[in-house]
């Protein structure tokens, strides 16, 4: 398994790339047959005046099977390290266990929303300009990022493991069974939603 340790706006000791590189291979020990490359990214912020985020350190792990990534914010490098390697092991530990409890899980077994119909405003059309290739009226959204990420349809098993596995809230999927575009979301403790689309 490679580790690569890279630094932005700040530069990386010898000594600090062999203690994360020697960590990293014993956090994961369990996983190294499934993972091929591990990422490490220290980001030095300017943090204005609270210098507990100073640091940024995000691990991502690539292979066989979806990208799993964490990232943790301290004063130092290594202790970002490590909030963000606790951070991955809970990931992982969290997404074994909702396997072990979800095996066969099915659709039914998640709450489904239903679409509702939006009430289209009556507004004047005189204040309409073009924001990030939107028709925006008034003052609008502002997009300020967009991410496009190439994928392949998956079921929902799928998907929810891909959402604990990044450590997001929510996860946008094509789903496998129906070729919806849905999103997956967490709720308290181990349960979770599903949204889909109906495209007309």
């Amino acid at each position: 398994m490679d580790v690569i340790v890279t630094g932005r706006r700040c530069t990386i000791s010898d000594s600090t790339r062999e203690m994360v590189t020697e960590r990293v291979n014993e956090s994961i020990v369990k996983w190294k047959d499934r993972v091929i490359r591990a990422e490490v990214e220290f980001t030095a912020n300017d943090s204005k005046g609270d210098p507990s985020s100073s640091m940024r350190c995000e691990i991502t792990l690539r292979g066989k099977g979806p990208v799993v990534r964490a990232s943790g914010l301290a004063e130092d490098k290594m202790v970002a390290f490590e909030l963000a390697s606790d951070r991955l092991r809970s990931q992982l530990r969290r997404a074994a266990d909702r396997r072990k409890k979800h095996r066969g899980l099915r659709l039914g077994e998640l709450p489904v929303m239903s679409g509702e119909e939006v009430p289209v405003s009556t507004a004047p059309d005189n204040d309409i300009h073009d924001v990030a290739g939107l028709k925006v009226q008034g003052e609008g959204p502002l997009v300020v990022r967009e991410k496009t990420f190439e994928t392949t349809p998956l079921t929902l098993a799928q998907a929810l493991d891909e959402m604990e596995l990044v450590g997001h809230d929510f996860f946008l999927f094509q789903d496998a069974a129906t070729g919806k575009p849905s999103v997956v979301y967490r709720r308290k403790a181990y349960n979770y939603g599903v949204i889909s689309l109906e495209v007309r």
